[in-house]
């Protein structure tokens, strides 16, 4: 496989260099970051490549945004409390904004270790959605959700155009359901046939998976998010205090 076959998504290069201009200098802390539309010329990218790299600079605590105002580099230097926690940044994506393609949708039946996390017997029918996220035409993550069909009924989730607003917004506004916290299963391991067909892989490559279990304020686990990610595209990044 040829070495430009493992260079980071589009989106990450961006983070990166954003990081580095921040660290230099040459972004100080609390002025504006160039536009959106100055960044898509700067770097040559596509509109929902930089607004990924810039959701992924604020859930990492480096940079405030502000609607109709833009993005602003944090007044002090940012100290991870916590890492990326992809569970929780998959419940804010906004399909519409990052090229996600809804790519099975509907009732089906529930896988067992899905069945067990939501609670509902095996084999029975559970409201799934099947997003395929591409950079540039290169596909780079496949986030499935499972979701008990009470909660499913009443929204968007059974469709298939590309939502406007995160999953967890619209849960909330589309049925008063508030997400209050996520446990999360990290693991490595081989694509499934449909994983591999779809992001383009190898059955040897290998995949970083992360599987999570979303709970609601009366402590029902309403929500699973399975999340797909290359390993030559992703890394898992945490940080903690000793």
């Amino acid at each position: 496989m040829a070495p430009e076959e493992y260079a980071p998504p589009k989106y990450a290069r961006i983070v990166q260099a954003i990081r580095r201009k921040i660290d230099d200098g040459t972004y100080p802390p609390g002025s504006l970051l160039p536009s959106e539309t100055q960044l898509v010329r700067e770097f040559s990218v596509s509109r929902p490549t930089v607004v990924r790299a810039l959701q992924v600079l604020q859930l990492r605590g480096v940079i405030d945004r502000e609607h109709g105002k833009g993005s602003y580099v944090k007044a002090a230097p940012p100290i991870p409390e916590e890492g990326t926690r992809p569970g929780r940044a998959a419940l804010d994506r906004i399909e519409a904004d990052e090229r996600g393609s809804v790519i099975d949708s509907g009732e089906h039946q529930a896988p067992a270790v899905v069945a067990n996390l939501l609670g509902v017997p095996v084999k029975s029918a559970v409201a799934m959605r099947r997003v395929l996220f591409s950079d540039n035409d290169q596909p780079i993550d496949l986030l499935t959700i499972w979701t008990p069909v009470d909660v499913a009924q009443g929204t968007a989730l059974g469709g298939f155009e590309p939502l406007n607003v995160g999953i967890r917004n619209h849960l909330q506004a589309a049925k008063g359901v508030r997400l209050t916290n996520v446990v999360e299963r990290l693991a490595a391991r081989h694509p499934t046939s449909n994983e591999a067909k779809h992001l383009g892989l190898s059955r040897s490559a290998a995949v970083l998976t992360v599987l999570a279990s979303v709970f609601d304020s009366s402590a029902r686990t309403v929500l699973v998010a399975d999340l797909v990610m290359p390993g030559h595209l992703h890394e898992l990044e945490d940080a903690y205090p000793l």
